[in-house]
């Protein structure tokens, strides 16, 4: 039998996404945990960017959560995670791009920085990235709550783990979602109850302290490197 083996740390939002999507396919499969402060060698050797998650299947390893949860959709396409419409499939695949390269580094960068008024000029960004989430992500036509309705998606799980985290956010910089986003509001409320992120979750207190660095602009790692480029 196939063997599927997560190597993560759980305090990763990046780890939480491919848990997520294991999770949701009920797939068997062992999780690694390691310390992001204190990686093991046979980590590195493994982890081009020395990063989490790496997914290993068999003599396979992957890296980076977008692309193994892709891989994990095509091998493994019950029950599916994107829809089967290509212009659907697009449309996923947009959403799960916006939140790479623009939510989660305005996320980042609003933490990591220091100065007065970029720190509101970033604090700007991220609310307009909020209300085009709820403009333009979110559809009116969907039939449940989710990004395409009643079912979860890769789009819904590639985002939902820094937003677990908006309390940081709130906690350090005073950015809560606006009130008017109510289809956002209903989305994060919806996935609360998956038994994916139920399972994969930790409250505020423990966000808030894992990004005390972040907030304080003392944080080294890679993810805090990559994000002050």
């Amino acid at each position: 039998m196939s063997k599927l083996r997560l190597i993560q740390s759980e305090v990763c939002p990046y780890a939480q996404r491919t848990h997520m999507c294991l999770l949701e396919k009920s797939l068997d499969f062992e999780v690694i945990e390691i310390d992001l402060g204190s990686k093991p060698a046979w980590f590195e050797e493994i982890s081009p960017y020395s990063k989490v998650p790496v997914l290993q299947h068999d003599d396979l390893k992957l890296y980076e959560s977008s692309i193994i949860n892709e891989y994990l959709e095509d091998r493994y396409p019950e029950p599916a995670l994107l829809p089967e419409q290509p212009a659907e499939r697009a449309f996923a695949r947009i959403w799960i791009d916006f939140d790479n390269v623009k939510f989660v580094p305005t996320f980042y960068r609003v933490l990591l920085e220091q100065e007065p008024v970029r720190q509101q000029q970033l604090t700007d960004d991220v609310i307009a990235q909020l209300m085009l989430l709820e403009s333009d992500g979110l559809r009116d036509k969907r039939d449940g709550p989710f990004w395409f309705g009643r079912k979860i998606s890769l789009v819904d799980i590639a985002i939902y783990p820094h937003f677990e985290r908006l309390g940081v956010l709130a906690s350090y910089r005073n950015i809560e979602i606006p009130q008017s986003c109510t289809k956002l509001l209903e989305w994060i409320a919806a996935m609360k109850e998956r038994a994916s992120s139920r399972k994969t979750a930790h409250d505020d207190a423990y966000h808030i302290q894992a990004y005390r660095r972040y907030a304080d602009g003392t944080a080294r790692g890679a993810t805090a490197r990559d994000m002050k480029k």
